[in-house]
């Protein structure tokens, strides 16, 4: 295989001729270190619900056993659900993000004795309409 031999001198002739050695510039000397100076912080404008989570939903007959008929939002359901677990003391002792059903909260989970406080709001949304 034959191959075509480039003119090394092709190469730096361009390089150098872009560059003229006259106008290399030294580095400019630097001032002082100054302390940095912080940007006042605009002022934050207020938090907006959400409002998929504020939109009041009416919760089963069998959650409404354990957080009351009257339409809530997700988040006090959800609220209500953690006082009623705290309220009767329904937190695994060893492992305090598994939840130990009640009989009412055993009909709200699907029948599962014990399920952890992420699968928990999952089941939940199952019941409010």
């Amino acid at each position: 295989m034959a191959t075509a031999k480039k003119t090394p001198a092709a190469a730096p002739a361009k390089k150098a001729a872009a560059k003229p050695a006259a106008a290399k510039k030294a580095a400019p000397v630097k001032a002082a270190a100054k302390p940095a100076v912080k940007k006042a912080a605009a002022p934050a404008a207020p938090r907006k619900p959400n409002a998929a989570f504020m939109k009041a939903m009416t919760p089963s007959a069998t959650l409404a056993a354990v957080v009351g008929a009257t339409p809530l939002p997700r988040t006090e359901v959800t609220k209500k659900v953690w006082d009623y677990i705290k309220k009767l003391d329904l937190q695994d002792p060893a492992n305090r993000r598994m939840i130990n059903a009640d009989d009412k909260l055993k009909a709200v989970f699907g029948g599962k004795a014990q399920v952890s406080m992420f699968e928990m709001t999952k089941l939940i949304s199952d019941h409010l309409k």
